[in-house]
């Protein structure tokens, strides 16, 4: 037998005994291709030596998960560069494919990051890259820090800048030959100098198009082909030839040189590329807006004083101090204080939660006249922001079934397209068309058969469209739910926030003694500093009127209850009738008009001063325009 050249370690679950060690280690050597297995009771271990042209890990973990154990599976990600089409996509998985203790490796080309299920005892990070960056590529693994995002992006924006500058130097020179190309469309006979076209064309070929001949040289090297290698073998083929053409004739190859072709197939796939990260870059943007509504840093507690520190320092139990109008930065309990927390981001509600002490906040959200004392109980990606943030990673993440396919075949797209590429010249030779014929053929299938489109398509479609739904807080739980939905029968709607508004206005004013007007500036004067939704509608409505608006003084909120303040010499309460209640003033006379309301479906507030009820007033969170049309639509599609 030959020697096994690739040993794993993995974990193993649920042994109990010697027995159950021994069974694994059966279970194991009765592989094919397995040289060795040891398997450690006490460490929950298995070492195991291996021939991968006659196993797989796939094949050992499902032997042990036969044998009544289990193998824990973690995941592990990276973000990749270099990649320029699907096929080299694909060399990346089946690179990762190689690596040892690798059971599935997932990669996302529109959003350059791979994602490697992994079996071995300890993430092999490290052998990971160092596979990926053998087989031409670039790996790193992915971090969070707010210092490495701010480079990342630094970075991005630098290269983004070198690309449009070099796209303007190409076109620059690409320019003549494309008037000379509309000229001679035109029926005029005009040519450029052999020795110009020469000086235009080699730039755009060896100094803006190297980095097609770089990434060609890596797929080549990694025992694959892509795109570059399509570009450059075209462009080459027309270069060349041409600059045989022109030292072995000189001036006299004016006319049929095709200098021109090689630079303007460069700088229009260029062109293409520029638009193709611009689209990655958009269609990704979702996961970046999710992630920035989560705070940078954080005030805690640390030895009787509150520090401000980076949100990736915080740890399960920090007391975390929430100033009002803050973002909240972790899920967590209230230990002190009481405050009002918009929770939109999670449940479209526009209105403000009421949070006392013993309440779970979410981190995120936006807390609102209280200053808060929260204990930190989940964070990170653990937390619920975090939690919606892999959910979209997922989806995008993962492959579709139609997408699986479409890689199989832009796997072997390229060599097929240089093999009928050299059937086209030969048969063109063959045909008696003459060599520069010939060779025009081949370049032409080269250079417009490019997988990119191919490669593309199906991915940049998920990632826009999980994006897209995550923008308008749709959350998407896996790429086979998508896939799925066409098949979608019934749709639920949450009313408030998604087929309303999400922002009330007053509707109805309802006075004790008759003045509407009055009751409305005395409870807009005093919420004129509230930030509360129900606040700002009044405030709003009584502007619109034109009413006089009055100072306030002593002006404070109680959470979920209303708000009270001074408006000249009296003491004004606005909120629900139990907040009324607990003042001592007698609602009966407000009972029937609330009832009134709440029958339309308006939303009560009651109003009284100097310990006398004044009247209600009333309000809606009108229908979006388009909820009626939505609605309309999904029946009429049998929904």
């Amino acid at each position: 037998m030959t020697p096994a050249n690739e040993h794993i370690r993995l974990a193993v679950e649920g042994m109990t005994c010697a027995a159950c060690a021994s069974g694994v280690e059966k279970a194991l050597v009765a592989l094919p291709g397995i040289e060795e297995a040891a398997v450690n009771l006490p460490l929950e271990q298995a070492e195991i030596s291996y021939h991968p042209s006659q196993t797989a890990p796939e094949a050992i973990k499902k032997a042990v998960e036969a044998a009544g154990f289990g193998v824990p599976v973690q995941t592990s990600t990276l973000e990749i560069g270099g990649m320029t089409c699907a096929a080299c996509s694909a060399t990346v998985e089946k690179t990762l494919l190689s690596v040892p203790g690798v059971i599935d490796a997932r990669v996302n080309l529109p959003l350059e990051r791979a994602e490697i299920d992994l079996m071995t005892r300890a993430e092999p990070l490290a052998e990971l890259i160092t596979a990926v960056e053998a087989a031409g590529f670039e790996a790193a693994p992915v971090l969070t820090d707010a210092g490495t995002r701010e480079a990342r992006k630094a970075q991005s924006e630098a290269k983004n800048r070198r690309d449009l500058m070099e796209l303007a130097l190409s076109t620059a020179l690409t320019v003549p030959f494309v008037a000379q190309m509309i000229a001679q469309a035109a029926g005029m006979d005009v040519y450029l100098p052999p020795w110009l076209e020469f000086v235009l064309a080699a730039p755009v070929q060896f100094a803006i198009g190297r980095r097609f001949y770089k990434g060609a040289w890596k797929s080549v090297r990694a025992g694959s082909a892509n795109m570059d290698v399509l570009v450059a073998l075209g462009t080459s083929a027309a270069f060349f030839y041409s600059l045989a053409l022109f030292i072995q004739r000189g001036a006299a190859a004016e006319g049929e040189l095709y200098f021109g072709g090689a630079a303007v197939i460069i700088t229009l796939v260029l062109l293409g590329k520029i638009l193709e990260t611009r689209a990655k870059r958009s269609a990704s943007s979702a996961i970046a807006e999710l992630a920035a509504l989560r705070p940078e840093t954080a005030r805690v507690m640390r030895e009787g004083r509150d520090v401000e520190i980076s949100i990736e320092a915080v740890k399960e139990g920090d007391i975390v101090l929430v100033r009002a109008g803050e973002r909240i930065p972790v899920d967590g309990e209230i230990l002190q204080g009481k405050s009002e927390i918009d929770e939109s981001l999670i449940t479209g509600e526009s209105l403000p939660v009421a949070r006392s002490p013993g309440d779970p906040v979410t981190g995120g959200a936006i807390n609102g006249t209280g200053h808060l004392h929260i204990r930190a109980t989940k964070i990170g990606a653990q937390s619920l922001l975090g939690r919606m943030i892999v959910l979209v990673e997922d989806a995008q993440l993962h492959k579709a079934p139609v997408q699986r396919a479409v890689d199989k075949v832009a796997g072997v797209f390229v060599p097929i397209v240089i093999v009928i590429a050299l059937a086209a010249f030969a048969g063109w030779i063959f045909a008696g068309a003459g060599f520069e014929h010939a060779l025009i053929a081949g370049v032409s299938v080269l250079v417009i058969a490019c997988p990119c489109a191919l490669g593309l398509a199906t991915p940049t479609a998920i990632v826009a469209g999980t994006g897209a739904a995550a923008r308008s807080g749709i959350l998407i739980r896996d790429i086979e739910a998508l896939e799925r939905a066409h098949r979608v029968n019934t749709a639920v709607f949450d009313k408030t926030g998604t087929l309303t508004m999400g922002a009330p206005h007053v509707e109805s004013v309802l006075a004790l003694d008759g003045d509407e007007n009055a009751l409305l500036a005395l409870a807009a004067s005093v919420q004129k500093a509230s930030e509360h939704p129900l606040g700002a509608a009044m405030v709003e409505r009584a502007r619109e009127l034109g009413l006089d608006l009055q100072p306030a003084s002593d002006v404070s909120a109680v959470p979920g209850e209303g708000i009270r303040g001074h408006s000249g010499e009296r003491e004004v309460l606005i909120g629900n009738l139990d907040f009324l209640r607990a003042n001592r003033i007698d609602t009966t006379a407000l009972e029937e008009p609330i009832r009134a309301l709440e029958a339309k479906g308006e939303t009560a507030v009651c109003i009284a001063a100097n310990a006398r009820p004044l009247g209600v007033i009333g309000l809606i969170d009108p229908l979006r325009e388009s909820s009626a049309e939505a609605v309309a639509l999904l029946n009429g599609r049998g929904i």
